[in-house]
């Protein structure tokens, strides 16, 4: 499946991509902080393509004007999310290569996912976490109407074998419905 905002088009992942995958999830400043090592080769970023990329409702997100992988975002469903929800509900995950920063990207294909997730899916509810240090997603899920559920502390990250604390967020169907109705309702 492909979905499609102003600047970007979300896609499956293909094995060609892993070059790009490499060139931003190696970079030190991006993985830690979502709570995953960087990538140490273009192989590795293949393998993550091969595995973790390749289930359903994971997207690549493409720059519409340079065609590449910059970023990924996903929703988690049920039991392949990190957080115990039920099979009507999912957890988005995300993340941007860092030159594309601080231009709204995230959220707006957060937002697409979100519409993907209530109206084509008929999840119930989407949960969003971010650790204690990121303040860049805890702007991002304020920005597409999350609202702060719970807060985890003291939580093992098996990715980078640590702690953290994660602030959990959530928002239900009835609650995106109200802030995506138009002006004048």
């Amino acid at each position: 499946m492909r979905l499609e905002t102003p600047r970007l088009l979300l896609r499956p992942w293909h094995a060609d991509d892993a070059a790009d995958l490499y060139e931003y999830a190696s970079d030190e400043r991006v993985g830690p902080i979502a709570g995953w090592p960087p990538h140490t080769s273009v192989e590795h970023s293949a393998q993550i393509i091969r595995s973790v990329f390749s289930h359903p409702e994971v997207y690549a997100l493409q720059l519409k004007d340079n065609q590449r992988a910059v970023g990924c975002v996903g929703i988690l469903i049920g039991a392949n999310s990190n957080f115990d929800i039920s099979e009507q509900e999912g957890e988005i995950a995300y993340w941007i290569g860092v030159p594309y920063w601080g231009q709204g990207l995230v959220p707006e294909a957060v937002r697409e996912v979100m519409r993907h997730g209530f109206e084509t899916l008929k999840l119930k509810a989407l949960w969003c976490g971010y650790f204690a240090n990121n303040s860049q997603s805890y702007t991002a899920q304020s920005k597409c109407g999350f609202r702060h559920h719970h807060t985890e502390e003291n939580k093992y990250n098996p990715f980078l074998q640590d702690y953290r604390t994660e602030h959990i967020s959530c928002i239900t169907y009835p609650q995106w419905l109200e802030q995506n109705q138009p002006a004048g309702r």
